[in-house]
């Protein structure tokens, strides 16, 4: 039997379109309607961003992991977690996880470096594109990366917590996320890795200049390669 898949679920858009991938896609390995067990716990979006706000990355640890005994007692075997932010926590506490994590960055490296990409564009919320969690995936693989500029990341991040974690997806947003795209290829970017789960909600292919690394469905993909027989 495929292995019992757990969600760690943070801001709802992301961990939906990571959970109907899934599903949806696991009928080509597991045939008509097919797919792994799968649990998703989720605490508050507020009680993350909480801690996330005031820089207390343990903290945001201490919450995944209460979500991870959630997830075990349920029978889960191993877990995945559709928020890129967060995975700056699950590098402190991941070796402190009773159960193995298939962590994004990882998975979105693995898909670059497969797809012959040099030289990422990182798009996320503020936190995501100012710590270490995608260089450090990237560059052991000799993969360099771009980040857009000090009051972009500013309105990038707004613009994903006043609108996108909430469902909205305006026609201007769009605009102003193609145009940021459309910076990074000036720049000599040859992808753009949309690492906040809900950018594939909003940006499409048509709507990017460059090749898109789709975080939310590399991710969800990743444990259907995993829960093989």
């Amino acid at each position: 039997m495929p292995k019992h898949v757990g969600i760690v679920g943070v801001s709802a858009e992301g961990a939906a379109l990571c959970y109907r991938t899934l599903c949806v896609e696991g009928a080509e390995l597991f045939g008509r309607h097919g797919h792994p067990e799968v649990t998703l716990h989720t605490y508050s979006l507020a009680d993350y961003m909480r801690h996330i706000d005031a820089g207390d990355w343990p903290a945001v640890g201490e919450l995944l992991l209460s979500s991870v005994a959630h997830l075990q007692k349920s029978g889960a075997e191993l877990l995945i977690c559709p928020d890129n932010t967060v995975h700056q926590a699950i590098d402190l506490v991941r070796d402190r996880s009773p159960l193995p994590w298939l962590h994004i960055a990882e998975e979105v490296a693995a898909v670059a470096a497969g797809r012959g990409f040099r030289r990422v564009l990182v798009l996320g919320t503020r936190y995501l594109m100012e710590s270490p969690v995608y260089p450090a995936k990237l560059g052991p693989r000799g993969i360099r990366h771009e980040t857009p500029g000090p009051e972009d990341r500013a309105r990038i991040n707004a613009l994903t917590l006043d609108e996108l974690v909430n469902g909205r997806f305006t026609d201007a947003t769009r605009a102003y996320f193609s145009g940021i795209i459309a910076d990074g290829r000036h720049r000599g970017c040859d992808s753009v890795a949309l690492a906040c789960t809900e950018f594939p909600l909003l940006i499409g292919e048509a709507d990017s200049v460059l090749p898109i690394l789709d975080s939310t469905r590399i991710l969800a993909r990743a444990p259907l390669r995993a829960a093989m027989p």
